[in-house]
């Protein structure tokens, strides 16, 4: 496997090099689970990519990958140019804290943490503080949560609330790559579609890679490119 140098970028990124490139990548959770197996897939920089597939089919295994969360047992992960394996995972959770924003299908907020701090919390393990408020405040203001919100902690929220603020969290330190995890199946029609194009407003705001992940076919049109999961696997793979 090529290594490449174990360097995270902090200049700004050349256009051409890819958000996110996988390479040959093998990956199961055990000897006995499922093997997931991709030869290449590819997003560059501020695509929105769709990805669906039926339960059980890999989607959150390959989310865990491209979050760093998990590693191949071979191939190679690069997010921004920077190969995860080439990093140890102190520094592998450095560089996911600074350049991917994650939300999660059950949100992680910390329930007891008021809303802005759930929000600052992020930019804190990012090494982000500087102008963190401000950007925190402005983004709950684009995503509809008002200020006398601000200091309510966060299990006080209803659903679409706290929605909107995992929202938040992910996006205030400006990350290159957001990865989204089922983010909108807890929800009826009209606040989904209104939920989707908040995100993607804000999302392109920031100029970030976006990968989605749902089972959900109806949002496709919300994308710039949809991908079956079963269209990545390998030749013979379930």
């Amino acid at each position: 496997m090529r290594k490449t140098q174990a360097v995270e970028p902090t200049a700004p990124l050349d256009c051409s090099t890819p958000a996110i490139s996988l390479q040959q990548v093998e990956f199961a959770w055990t000897r006995r689970s499922p093997l997931l197996r991709i030869d290449q897939f590819q997003v560059n920089q501020g695509e929105r990519v769709f990805l669906y597939g039926s339960s059980g089919s890999g989607k959150t295994s390959l989310l865990n990958l491209l979050a760093g969360v998990s590693s191949p047992q071979l191939g190679e992960v690069q997010l921004l140019g920077q190969s995860l394996q080439a990093l140890s995972q102190r520094r592998r959770d450095r560089f996911r804290a600074r350049h991917v924003g994650v939300i999660f299908q059950q949100f992680n907020l910390i329930p007891y943490l008021s809303v802005l701090d759930n929000v600052l919390l992020a930019a804190h393990f990012a090494r982000r503080r500087e102008g963190a408020v401000d950007k925190a405040r402005e983004l709950l203001a684009a995503l509809g949560l008002e200020p006398n919100l601000e200091a309510r902690p966060a299990h006080q929220l209803s659903v679409g609330q706290q929605q909107r603020l995992a929202v938040a969290r992910a996006l205030v330190i400006e990350p290159e790559i957001l990865l989204a995890d089922e983010p909108t199946s807890a929800l009826d029609s009209d606040s989904r579609d209104a939920f989707m194009s908040l995100l993607l407003q804000v999302a392109e705001q920031n100029r970030c890679a976006v990968v989605f992940v749902s089972h959900d076919r109806s949002l496709e049109p919300y994308f710039s490119r949809s991908v079956d999961i079963r269209s990545l696997l390998a030749e013979g793979v379930a």
